[in-house]
């Protein structure tokens, strides 16, 4: 154990998020508990007028989430928070937010309620956030200061963390 940074030689190894709480199944429980409790009990909302924006909110996600990984593949660093980050990616939508993919997630609920008209998927929307911004991002910052110091410190400098 290093006893500086109070880590172990395995925790360097690993990246971040080495447990359940990864982001991509917290958030598709989510969505898949909106539709299970929409089901049992309807919770409707929004005219079906503006059923179309749903489709549009749901596919900038999805283009969100793409253009995000592909930042990460080309920089040669790994986007599954259980493997290390061998650098910060600075490019594409990294240039406005530290955290597109999650935006990305967060979109793809609120288009897919939206689609659906389906009010039960904003509410269960709700701890998936609250578990990012309470357990997962505060993970990966700490890691990332660790791990790249200096790069992590100018990024946060110069790019929110949201939007």
């Amino acid at each position: 154990m290093d006893m500086v940074r109070g880590t172990t030689d395995e925790q360097e190894k690993q990246g971040p998020n080495p447990g359940l709480l990864r982001p991509p199944l917290i958030f598709l429980v989510a969505i898949l508990l909106g539709i299970l409790l929409n089901w049992i009990w309807p919770l409707r909302f929004a005219p079906s007028s503006f059923w179309f924006l749903g489709p549009i909110v749901t596919a900038c996600a999805v283009l969100l989430f793409w253009l995000s990984y592909r930042e990460f593949r080309a920089a040669g660093t790994s986007v599954q928070g259980s493997k290390r980050s061998t650098t910060i990616v600075r490019t594409g939508p990294y240039r406005f937010s530290r955290n597109p993919i999650y935006v990305s997630f967060i979109l793809l609920v609120l288009g897919l309620s939206v689609w659906l008209r389906n009010l039960w998927l904003p509410i269960t929307l709700i701890l998936p956030v609250v578990l990012l911004v309470v357990v997962v991002i505060p993970r990966e910052e700490r890691f990332l200061d660790r791990n790249l110091p200096d790069q992590y410190t100018q990024y946060k400098a110069s790019v929110r963390r949201w939007l």
